[in-house]
């Protein structure tokens, strides 16, 4: 594997990979800008319309039929967030030339394809054409819903906006419905505009050979770009409530949820991780094994952190009459390990874990795409072998520190509608 990165712009940074291993290539372009409210919804459609056509392929059965001659070569959007940042994203993958029946140039193809839906898409007098963009917004709008309906993901999104009032991390990665039904064609390209302009911008190729093409591609169409990069921190510690919160809401729904959230001052990320898998993200770990398994208090138990966000949240399902007694339980298992009750066994889990997430990193282009930006938002360009090491020298004393140092921040729980005689 060849790992090369370089700025090929003004705030525009590529990142190739090759490995003979692979038969495909992927690329990917990441807008990063301000997680906003009253942008992230049209932000999300400005980036979703640059996979549906371009002013090539102006319509979506013409596009997809291009694709489709290319081996089933495929182009998609995505978005999420990273501490108070909006990650929005365009990815493509298809099939390596040499693979081509009769010797087609795939690459090239998509290299157009690509240019053409990023720098020239489908649009005209100043607003996208009206078909992509209600494909568009009809997706962004199912999400949303999507997510409304899903009591899990609703419950997680509500535990957010609770923990991370008044910080742009409350907002959701794709926006609320209320501006997503604002935008319309002429203002979701403005926002694409703005993006072009004033987003970070880090595009990342994976080859089975070397290929400078893509790279004195967007070199050359970025150079006729005006950019005014804005600057981005993706470290940005919430800041820890001065009374626990609890908020609360009534669903039909059968199950009860609640999400317990902790903030943290630590400056320690592996000691920290270290302590939420052995709190709660594997079947061995303490909730998973009392709360659950012994106490029979809930229904799934886990925990996540978020060392850029300082936080570490506690996820589970429960029954309404059991909901005390598991968050009592949930603090007492922290403070095991807070007075340093952890056994071998957990520790030996957690590397085990840890470890086996760095053997599949270079499985497939994705897993590249994922660590080396991951580096770039973390500014500390190391190997998978190097961060496992970091892990492997987390000392007991540190783990406890790094429990040592959360602190209950707020609760939401959805409560199932009471049935009165």
């Amino acid at each position: 594997m060849i790992y090369q990165r370089s700025c090929i712009g003004n705030g525009v940074g590529f990142t190739s990979v090759t490995d003979g291993k692979f038969k495909s290539r992927s690329l990917s372009v990441f807008f990063l800008t301000e997680l906003r409210p009253e942008t992230a919804a049209v932000n999300n459609l400005a980036v979703s319309v640059l996979t549906n056509s371009n002013s090539r392929y102006r319509s979506y059965a013409a596009f997809s039929e291009k694709l489709s001659e290319l081996y089933g070569a495929m182009l998609s959007s995505t978005t999420r967030k990273k501490s108070d940042s909006q990650i929005l994203g365009v990815r493509a993958s298809w099939l390596d030339n040499k693979y081509a029946i009769d010797g087609e140039d795939i690459s090239g193809e998509m290299r157009g394809i690509i240019k053409n839906c990023i720098f020239s898409p489908d649009a005209d007098d100043g607003a996208f054409s009206d078909e992509s963009f209600a494909i568009s917004k009809k997706e962004l709008l199912d999400r949303i819903d999507c997510e409304l309906n899903d009591k899990h993901s609703y419950a997680l999104m509500q535990a957010s906006k609770l923990a991370f009032r008044g910080e742009p991390a409350a907002t959701a990665s794709y926006g609320n419905r209320e501006t997503a039904l604002a935008a319309d064609p002429r203002s979701t390209f403005r926002a694409y505009q703005e993006l072009l302009k004033t987003a970070r911008i880090e595009i990342y190729y994976v080859s089975p050979e070397k290929d400078d093409s893509f790279a004195d591609m967007f070199r050359e169409c970025f150079a006729g770009v005006e950019r005014a990069p804005i600057d981005l921190h993706f470290y940005c510690p919430s800041p820890l409530k001065p009374e626990p919160e609890t908020i609360s809401e009534e669903f039909d729904v059968n199950q009860c949820k609640m999400v317990m959230s902790f903030k943290t001052d630590t400056q320690d990320k592996y000691a920290l991780k270290m302590a939420s898998i052995i709190y709660g993200e594997l079947p061995i770990s303490k909730l998973f094994a009392n709360v659950r398994e012994k106490m029979s208090l809930c229904y799934y138990c886990s925990s996540n952190s978020s060392f850029v966000k300082g936080t570490l949240s506690v996820d589970i399902g429960v029954d309404r009459c059991n909901i005390e007694r598991a968050k009592a339980e949930i603090l007492a298992q922290l403070e095991e390990i807070k007075n340093g009750n952890i056994t071998d066994e957990e520790t030996d889990g957690a590397i085990m874990a840890l470890d086996n997430a760095v053997q599949q990193c270079g499985d497939t282009p994705s897993s590249y795409i994922s660590w080396y930006f991951d580096c770039f938002c973390d500014n500390d360009f190391i190997t998978p072998e190097e961060h496992f090491a970091r892990f492997r020298s987390v000392t007991r004393e540190r783990i406890i520190a790094a429990a040592r140092s959360l602190k209950l921040d707020s609760i939401y729980i959805m409560l199932n509608k009471e049935v009165h005689d």
